[in-house]
Parts: C-alpha cells; structure tokens; sequence
C-alpha cells in the first residue's frame, strides 16, 4: 500500500470517517494563497456536484470574491499541496486546519446542507 493511501485512511480512522477519495479528474477550488504555499491552509468538503468533488482549500482569510477559489483538478494536488493530501479522502462535511507543527480535523455537519 502506499504511504499516500496510508495517510489517508490514517487520517481517516483517527476521526471515524468512511474515507471518500476524491476521483483524479474531479475539481477542488483552490485559492492564490494556498497555491503560493501560504499558511494556515484551511479545508472544507461539501457534498460532491458534477465534476466538483466539493473541496475548498485556502489559506489565510476566506473570501466571497468569486475569483478567490480557482478551479484545480484533483491530480495535479500533489503538485501544488502535497501537505494537503493526507485529509483529501475526508468525506463530505469534514474540515481541517494545518500549519506547520499544527492540525485540526472535525465534522461540520452544516457543510452538508444545500445554502438557502
């Protein structure tokens, strides 16, 4: 097994989540900050939506621009953020916090639910 996979379900049990690994071709949005290598890098997982497998990653303060998050496929992730692959088999209405010498994992259970 590799030590890619090995992360994610240990992530995965340490949480009690069922691990929901992205599709290689899906789209996450991720921010100009966390590309940069910027941290904290923050996550979130909503629930997947066509080719959107519903990750959200940014760093620094969250934004509503509409450009804020740019459309990335989920292959090229161990490229740009090789620190965030661990966490990206978290199903929907999980979130992380990572930083340098710092983690947060939990549920968001309003992550699940469709904005009104």
């Amino acid at each position: 097994m590799s030590s890619k996979v090995t992360a994610h379900i240990a992530i995965c049990a340490r949480v009690g989540a069922e691990p929901m690994l992205p599709p290689p071709e899906s789209r996450l949005g991720v921010s100009a900050g966390a590309r940069a290598g910027l941290f904290p890098l923050h996550g979130l997982r909503h629930p997947p939506n066509g080719a959107l497998n519903g990750w959200f990653i940014w760093s620094g303060d969250l934004s509503t621009d509409p450009d804020f998050f740019q459309p990335t496929c989920a292959h090229h992730i161990p490229a740009i953020l090789p620190a965030v692959l661990p966490y990206l088999a978290l199903p929907p209405g999980w979130r992380f916090l990572i930083a340098p010498g710092h983690e947060d994992v939990w549920f968001d259970p309003a992550l699940l639910t469709p904005a009104p």
